[in-house]
């Protein structure tokens, strides 16, 4: 399944565009490096897809090609491969309530959503408490202002799309994210005591895939979000990326097809949720995480 590889393979793809028009022209690469005024490297690094070319990058080459029209195109596609991946840092800069909010309109339009975790309960099935103590861990751990209380809201804020008229969700969790503590034990019992409430509702179909699960097909992977099945969010340690390429986005709805077809429903996911939440009972400071086989 494709996460920063597709950039690089994006890149890949640019450069060997970038290649054709030098040696189209018959140029190597250390020729072309010194028409630009850069060291030979740099040629190879971009056209092996090791490096991004930007801009004025791709304006250089064309123009020690003498093909000074085929540019704009060439950069338009290199913005559309840097356009996919966001770094944190970029996106978070002014805080993490920004963040919340830059998702919004696509949130508003989407119709159908599905979802993919193995990680953390997804954000519009959260509590005000999971979701507080995610958003605490993730500013302390990237050094961000202190502004979780107002990002707080505007996901809470966000959690209406459950109840708005035509809209639905599938969303699928690995049964492992049940015991993974974020936050005290109470903490814990809320948020799966939600997702019982959740389960029974009629515009959400949730999904659990169980700890024993045969996987040699369909292993678990990065959490992700699709959109109206056009649009693909993963969400990497180091960035943001956004999928709209067709080919790719069908490779994640496949894994999501088989994920589903892996996962527990109705009663059965009823059951392994009330499962965790005894678990925490019975060991208030750690979970019991042994599995099926302590039910």
């Amino acid at each position: 399944m494709p996460t920063s590889s597709s950039i690089r393979e994006a890149r890949l793809a640019l450069g060997q565009q970038l290649r054709a028009l030098r040696l189209k022209h018959g140029l190597t690469a250390r020729e072309l490096a010194r028409l630009c005024g850069w060291h030979e490297s740099k040629c190879s690094r971009i056209e092996n897809g090791h490096a991004a070319a930007s801009p004025k990058d791709i304006e250089a080459w064309s123009r020690a090609c003498g093909e000074e029209a085929a540019a704009a195109e060439l950069i338009d596609a290199a913005r559309d491969i840097e356009g996919k991946h966001v770094e944190w840092r970029v996106m978070e800069r002014a805080g993490l309530k920004q963040a919340q909010e830059s998702v919004l309109p696509l949130w508003e339009q989407t119709r159908r959503f599905k979802a993919y975790a193995q990680n953390l309960i997804p954000g519009p099935l959260q509590t005000r408490s999971y979701t507080k103590a995610v958003l605490a861990g993730i500013r302390e751990r990237r050094g961000l202002p202190d502004d979780v209380d107002a990002a707080v809201a505007t996901r809470m804020d966000k959690q209406k799309v459950l109840s708005e008229g035509g809209k639905r969700f599938a969303i699928i969790l690995e049964e492992s994210v049940l015991y993974r503590r974020v936050g005290p034990t109470e903490v814990m019992v809320e948020q799966l005591s939600r997702l019982l409430e959740a389960s029974v509702v009629a515009s959400v179909s949730l999904g659990i895939i169980p700890m024993d699960a045969e996987r040699s097909v369909m292993p678990p992977v990065e959490d992700f979000w699709v959109f109206d099945d056009r649009q693909v969010n993963v969400e990497l340690v180091s960035a943001f990326l956004t999928i709209k390429q067709l080919g790719e986005v069908k490779r994640y709805l496949d894994d999501f097809t088989r994920l589903t077809e892996l996962a527990q429903h109705g009663g059965p996911a009823f059951t392994l949720i009330a499962a965790a939440i005894s678990s925490y009972a019975r060991s208030p400071g750690k979970p019991d995480r042994t599995g099926p086989d302590t039910r």
